[in-house]
């Protein structure tokens, strides 16, 4: 398949740039201490259609096992250089704010959104561009608990909810917005500490479990359907991204599918917009 209509809208080379030196930086520690890690969403993406990143993209994701994950814990604070720093999601307004369940390598000579109360809440640091870290859980197999994994995940999440600056009730429809705004009032009541620990104990419920999945435990809700065999991610492979060489999961076409469709398509030119940002973005030399 070939790349249609391709039109590059928006000139991110210097971000593009900054985001490459992020994941250079991750994959040189993944590779120092032997921590599994792949592309992701739209970074896997950009890999497979475009060679390096989407042209219009401004962020850059990876994803992790929960036993890589928890080994690039242990030594990442200590081996990124000075100007990144890396966010856990309970970090945002001292453990009090919730924006997402994502950890993040950040470069801190960035700006890609306006100065805001809302940006001071989360301690500024949405400011920054960055790598998302997703991780993959274990997904148990049975008509009941598989389900019911996923949606205690979502009640989770809505719960999160209530500790966020703002929730945009527009991003919701139906009975979508009564569940967000029901959960998220009762999550206000719950310190995020605990809601958070809660999350985390849901992730690796599963973790001894007999199951051949693996889903992505950190995506929001309406990602949830995205599952991977054991395999497809476990088995990973380097490929030609920009001028470096990056892992991809063996099962990147599968993967690709789920969230995209039709992958190869390039959507309309009025979509080909950044997604994570609202100013002009600056680099700081």
């Amino acid at each position: 398949m070939s790349v249609e209509n391709e039109t590059k809208t928006y000139d991110l080379s210097k971000v593009h740039a900054v985001n490459l030196k992020l994941l250079k930086e991750v994959d040189q520690i993944c590779r120092k201490y032997k921590i599994k890690y792949a592309l992701d969403a739209g970074t896997l993406l950009g890999a497979i259609r475009h060679g390096g990143f989407i042209p219009w993209d401004d962020d850059a994701d990876i994803v992790m096992t929960r036993a890589n994950y928890e080994k690039f814990l242990k030594v990442v604070r200590r081996e990124l250089p000075e100007g990144m720093t890396f966010v856990e999601p309970d970090s945002y307004n001292h453990g009090k704010a919730f924006y997402d369940f994502v950890s993040r390598v950040m470069y801190d000579k960035s700006q890609k959104r306006v100065d805001s109360k809302q940006m001071e809440f989360y301690d500024d640091k949405l400011t920054k561009l960055w790598v998302d870290i997703f991780v993959l859980d274990a997904l148990p197999e049975g008509k009941i608990s598989k389900p019911l994994t996923k949606l205690m995940h979502c009640i989770v999440y809505g719960l999160a909810l209530g500790h966020r600056y703002e929730i945009k009730y527009s991003d919701y429809q139906g009975i979508m917005k009564v569940f967000v705004g029901v959960l998220s009032n009762i999550g206000k009541l719950i310190p995020f500490k605990i809601t958070y620990k809660i999350w985390k104990w849901l992730c690796v419920k599963d973790a001894k479990a007999n199951t051949s999945l693996y889903f992505f435990s950190n995506y929001p809700p309406n990602y949830l359907h995205v599952e991977m065999k054991k395999e497809e991610h476990d088995n990973v492979k380097t490929v030609p991204f920009e001028t470096e060489e990056f892992y991809i999961p063996e099962g990147w076409e599968h993967y690709l599918v789920q969230v995209y469709g039709d992958y190869m398509k390039l959507p309309p030119v009025e979509k080909q917009v950044p997604d994570h940002s609202d100013m002009e973005i600056i680099i700081y030399e």
